[in-house]
């Protein structure tokens, strides 16, 4: 370990939230690129909007699977074996999308390859607890969860361009294999005790609120200490009915411009990405805030899921297309705003050592709201003729629901926070 005074600014837990973000920035490439694709994979399997849901469902249905599994995997083994693993398997997996031949196989291919996207979000939770001070785990989690939002803008801008060249296989071999060199980074970088790494200075471990907190790879971890945590429950269930809006929005969005607003597929690759570059000030603004005003967290959560489902239904309502753009992007950004305030709460609420279990069962709410949503969706859509009106008050009802479920939120604070 290094013990010289680091150099200005930067940190190395900087460093190592920005390999994580690549490795989030592939898990949504490599997820969000079908949503834009499914219009032409429904075109050639000959699929209703119901069976398209399918196909988006059966990814988040091994994703939530996993969820839990990769967790606990992140705590008993570390986050650098679950995260490495699971990328080089989703990877791997969303190139042989490109070369399927049946509904049936795509199905099996998507859920398979949500398991390998399963391991890695209880295991980047836990890298950034273990890394960043309370301080400033929820600006951490805010600058990660960015790319929430800007997977799918770059998602949507790429796979527009690559679908109308070359067809939608290609998309997804080209978005496919660069993973596979992000898992190889993870794997040589990362260490999942921040005292083993050679970089780290001791001014930067003595910044961690406990440097001996982080738990060796092989320690044994209690998940019954996680369970019985009734603050779980309760921010599952909120992230569940929030998750539903969230999924529902980013998975529909550009079948929603296509065929409701008429647009073309590059005009939908352009404007599709507007809603998610705004939500990436979104997210930033609201993990900050979550940092700034601490115990009025719930609040920002609250406020901001309440005013998603205002511009969720001037979306569905407004006549003019170019109205209803604008209000998707103010929508995203309040969406994205919410996510970030919510878990700001959620990482101060576990310490480091389980928190990839945690995370990771929570996480479960957002999978099955995932595997949820898109098929309710479709079925709403198909039941109101190719109407999304139906689609939107679903979306309109779940966030509502999760700001009043939020109310019931007590604030906690860490010792240190």
């Amino acid at each position: 370990m290094d013990n010289h005074k680091p150099l200005g600014f930067w940190r190395l837990r900087y460093t190592i939230l920005v390999i994580i973000i690549l490795g989030w920035i592939f898990s949504f490439l490599d997820r969000m690129v079908m949503s834009l694709a499914l219009p032409f994979v429904g075109k050639e399997f000959a699929l209703d909007a119901t069976g398209q849901g399918a196909i988006l469902s059966a990814f988040f249905a091994g994703y939530a699977l996993f969820q839990i599994p990769g967790g606990y995997l992140a705590d008993r083994f570390g986050s650098r074996r679950t995260m490495s693993a699971g990328i080089a398997w989703w990877s791997a997996f969303t190139a042989l999308t490109g070369s399927i031949a049946s509904y049936p196989l795509m199905l099996f291919c998507r859920f398979v390859f949500g398991i390998g996207e399963g391991c890695f979000p209880g295991a980047s939770f836990k890298a950034v607890a273990t890394y960043f001070p309370s301080t400033q785990k929820g600006t951490a989690i805010a600058v990660m969860g960015t790319i929430n939002t800007l997977g799918p803008a770059i998602a949507t801008l790429l796979g527009a361009g690559i679908i109308a060249a070359y067809g939608w296989r290609a998309v997804f071999i080209a978005m496919g294999l660069p993973g596979f060199l992000v898992a190889l980074l993870i794997w040589r970088y990362y260490k999942d005790n921040p005292a083993d790494h050679p970089h780290m200075t001791g001014q930067e471990l003595a910044e961690l609120d406990a440097p001996a907190a982080p738990a060796a790879a092989g320690s044994k971890v209690s998940y019954g200490e996680v369970l019985k945590s009734p603050v779980l429950w309760q921010m599952l269930i909120i992230w569940f009915l929030f998750a539903i809006t969230f999924w529902g929005f980013i998975s529909w969005l550009p079948s929603y411009l296509m065929k409701a607003r008429g647009f073309s597929l590059i005009r939908t690759g352009i404007y599709g990405s507007l809603p998610f570059f705004v939500g990436t000030f979104g997210s930033l603004l609201g993990g900050w805030l979550s940092d700034y005003v601490k115990r009025g967290r719930k609040w920002l959560f609250i406020a901001s899921s309440a005013l998603t489902a205002l511009f969720l239904y001037l979306t569905f309502t407004v006549p003019a297309a170019g109205l209803a753009v604008l209000y998707q992007c103010v929508g995203a950004f309040f969406l994205l705003f919410a996510l970030s305030s919510l878990w700001g709460i959620i990482i101060k609420q576990f310490p480091a050592h389980i928190m990839g279990s945690a995370s990771g069962t929570i996480n479960v709410g957002s999978q099955v709201a995932g595997f949820i949503s898109p098929l309710v969706m479709g079925y709403l859509i198909d039941r109101g003729q190719g109407s999304f009106d139906g689609a939107f008050i679903f979306l309109i009802l779940a966030v509502s629901a999760s700001a009043l479920l939020a109310l019931t939120i007590r604030d906690r604070q860490t010792a240190k926070q």
